[in-house]
């Protein structure tokens, strides 16, 4: 099994992704070969959060030209995880947060 840390690459932190901030909605770049469950799965263990629904996106990489020379850039899997907006206990008893703190301040 593939470590949290793997799987949830880090944050995209565009205007369209922090409009979603108040909806309960997070993205991230993620691993290639991961798939909803895994990413579900990484959210919860590394923020302490109930995950509801993850949408995932294979993104096609662009073409760059330097001078006389083009090429592509590399392609990536960006997820958007919606979390439970209601603090709640999991199976432990240990309490959930709302909300993932890195995100708290941007909107």
């Amino acid at each position: 099994m593939k470590a949290p840390q793997d799987i949830i690459l880090k944050p995209v932190i565009t205007e369209q992704s922090t409009d979603l901030l108040p909806e309960g909605k997070y993205t991230f770049k993620v691993a290639k070969s991961a798939n909803k469950l895994e990413i579900a799965d990484a959210v919860e263990q590394l923020f302490n959060v109930e995950v509801i629904k993850v949408n995932t996106v294979n993104v096609r990489g662009r073409q760059k030209r330097v001078g006389r020379y083009t090429g592509t850039t590399s392609s990536w899997k960006k997820a958007v995880v919606t979390v439970n907006p209601e603090p709640s206990a999991d199976k432990n008893g240990k309490k959930r947060n709302g909300t993932i703190e890195f995100f708290d301040g941007m909107f």
